[in-house]
């Protein structure tokens, strides 16, 4: 899929999700929550939430099709040429007590990288790049999916998608609370024009991304957590040593992962060492996961 196409379609997922969210606010009889009065906090915080977390989860609850869309993922049937990855997942799925297999697939992608998605435990995937079929092992295989199946037994895209959209409702609550207030500072000045229409909307829009900066690194952290647990249940479900030979396996192959364009859904993508700060890093460094799962 072109860059073009995948920002088309991306474009279309959105506009159906506000389109949905809007037609939610008018069925539950939301109101404006900027009255002649003033602002509406009780207005405000439900409208915060309905589009927060009602975006968030709407997209988890699309995210298996949207990745089967994005990667355009060849699912797995038994008897085909990648049986004996299906055959990994149902086994180590059946050791993590899922009560039912992800759908497993492969894009065709030179990055290393594997990642889990889905709305629950009895509705999700995991997809793997031929990249990392080629560059690793058996054992480091096992490692990498005993990681993800781990997630999904973990509940964590769930969790994860709770955490983003509150995180979401905050940020977009406070920022039109300082808008407002900002609003009502300069109302009251001597010329008395206040931020006008554009001006609110633009303020918002600023502080949503100062907001949501802030929010983004406690989202972060929660997500480097969870990549450690996800570790432990992989090494739980397929062996420590499994686990931290595909965790040296990565590491060993840093260098060209680095390389390659980061996918929005990895869910073992390395953390890149440009990023400018560490507390913004969705997964903790190799080092540190290595190091944790050895137990010293």
């Amino acid at each position: 899929m072109s860059w073009f196409k995948r920002i088309a379609f991306f474009g279309l997922v959105n506009i159906g999700i506000i389109l949905m969210l809007s037609l939610v606010i008018n069925l539950l009889g939301i109101q404006p929550y900027l009255t002649a009065n003033g602002m509406n906090y009780s207005s405000l915080m439900i409208f915060c939430l309905v589009w927060g977390t009602g975006g968030a989860f709407i997209s988890l609850w699309i995210s298996k099709w949207m990745a089967k869309k994005f990667y355009r993922l060849q699912i797995i049937e038994p008897g085909s040429q990648y049986d004996g990855l299906l055959q990994m997942v149902q086994l180590i799925s059946r050791s993590a007590n899922l009560p039912k297999v992800p759908e497993v697939g492969i894009y065709h992608s030179e990055e290393i990288n594997a990642f889990a998605t889905g709305p629950s435990k009895n509705n999700s995937l995991v997809a793997v790049s031929t990249g990392l079929l080629n560059k690793m092992d058996k054992s480091e295989l096992e490692g990498v999916l005993g990681h993800e199946i781990a997630h999904i037994a973990n509940g964590d895209m769930v969790t994860m998608t709770l955490i983003q959209g509150i995180v979401n409702a905050f940020v977009m609550f406070f920022a039109r609370i300082v808008a407002s207030l900002i609003d009502n500072f300069l109302s009251s000045d001597e010329e008395g024009g206040g931020l006008g229409f554009f001006g609110y909307i633009a303020t918002v829009f600023a502080m949503e991304m100062i907001f949501g900066l802030l929010g983004q690194t406690f989202t972060a952290l929660f997500s480097r957590s969870r990549e450690f647990r996800a570790d432990a249940g992989s090494a739980k479900l397929v062996g420590r040593e499994k686990m931290l030979k595909a965790l040296h396996a990565l590491k060993r192959d840093y260098p060209v992962a680095e390389k390659q364009e980061p996918t929005p859904m990895a869910a073992l993508q390395i953390s890149s060492k440009t990023r400018l700060m560490k507390l913004f890093a969705s997964h903790p460094p190799l080092e540190e996961r290595i190091h944790a799962l050895s137990g010293r």
